[in-house]
């Protein structure tokens, strides 16, 4: 799992709501996995160009290591990378950073998504379209791999 922010070419900031705060002031741990999803679609939209009219994606797993506690009053941002690419499936990875009082980042979450390409219509997976495959190769080289599954 690439946990070093230097691995990432993608990067979004994510707003916290009041309503992802729990009782003691922290982001509840429920929506970390929402605050992956906003970036996910960033990612796919601005940057692999995800043509959703062609296929669809669904997720087949997500996972999530909780590192350090997110407040209200964090500033935070998601940054997401194309992992694996396999046939019909590929990895998202998460690094979820606080920004410092320094000006730096720390990681605060990392997680993880196995993601996909999905015809809805045919109710079934289908092969990555070759485009937006393409377009995850060229933006997370190096360090992706390929042609697995």
């Amino acid at each position: 799992m690439a946990e070093t922010i230097a691995d990432y070419n993608f990067k979004t900031p994510i707003p916290i709501r009041f309503s992802d705060i729990d009782a003691y002031g922290n982001v509840s741990n429920t929506i970390y996995f929402t605050f992956f999803e906003i970036a996910r679609l960033a990612y796919w939209r601005d940057a692999i160009k995800w043509d959703f009219n062609k296929a669809g994606v669904i997720l087949g797993r997500s996972e999530i290591n909780y590192l350090k506690t997110l407040t209200i009053d964090d500033k935070i941002n998601c940054y997401v990378r194309t992992s694996r690419i396999g046939t019909s499936s590929f990895d998202v990875m998460y690094l979820l950073t606080r920004e410092t009082a320094e000006g730096s980042e720390e990681i605060c979450t990392t997680g993880k998504s196995v993601c996909i390409s999905y015809d809805y219509g045919a109710k079934e997976s289908i092969p990555i379209p070759t485009e937006e495959r393409e377009s995850m190769i060229h933006y997370d080289e190096p360090g992706l791999i390929t042609n697995t599954n």
